[in-house]
């Protein structure tokens, strides 16, 4: 499992972490295993982990006052999954966040990340190249949402994760998107007669 995280350091840092400084990084990581439909944080409480996900995939949402799911956010192998805000300021959470398929995550606390920047500079290095990338995908969504058509937003999706398009069923797409699930069937449909 942690070889996964190991490579996923190495790539996004374009360094090799050497074995003294991952072992930091192994203690400061627990393996986790989360079948289909468990859940990693509720809504309500803190959320205690971040998760790195090695194999299944999540999702993150918010059901609001008429029982509606809006899915904020998806996970799959090689990606991050918490509720940043939740777990950074310790305060309820307003999300869900629950297993699509049975998931194999690397789990860690607040407290462990802290320490664990301050003993492995390239986990740092890392954590701020990541950083950069969810705040340029969180504007790019921002944009999408208020100014791209139904269909640019699924063009979108399909361009930049076209994996999620493979693996989540259209009613969860739609979700992600703020399209009904009928928009979107009506959309793909259009697709693939052109």
């Amino acid at each position: 499992m942690y070889n996964a995280l190991r490579n996923f350091i190495n790539s996004k840092t374009g360094s090799e972490i050497d074995d003294s400084e991952f072992q930091f990084v192994e203690a400061a990581f627990t393996p986790r295993v989360i079948k289909k439909k468990q859940f990693l944080s509720h809504e309500g409480s803190i959320c205690q982990y971040m998760a790195f996900i090695v194999k299944g995939a999540m999702r993150q949402y918010v059901i609001d006052d008429r029982g509606v799911e809006h899915i904020v956010r998806f996970g799959i192998e090689n990606w991050w999954i918490s509720d940043r805000e939740s777990f950074s300021m310790l305060t309820p959470s307003k999300y869900n966040i629950d297993a699509f398929e049975d998931t194999e995550l690397l789990v860690t606390t607040k407290e462990k990340i802290t320490l664990l920047k301050d003993q492995s500079p390239l986990f740092f290095k890392m954590a701020h190249v990541l950083d950069e990338n969810n705040f340029i995908a969180a504007q790019n969504r921002i944009e999408a949402n208020i100014s791209f058509t139904a269909e640019e937003k699924f063009q979108q999706l399909m361009k930049l994760y076209p994996e999620f398009v493979r693996r989540f069923p259209q009613n969860m797409l739609a979700s992600y998107l703020g399209l009904t699930p009928e928009t979107l069937s009506r959309i793909r449909k259009q697709m693939l007669f052109r």
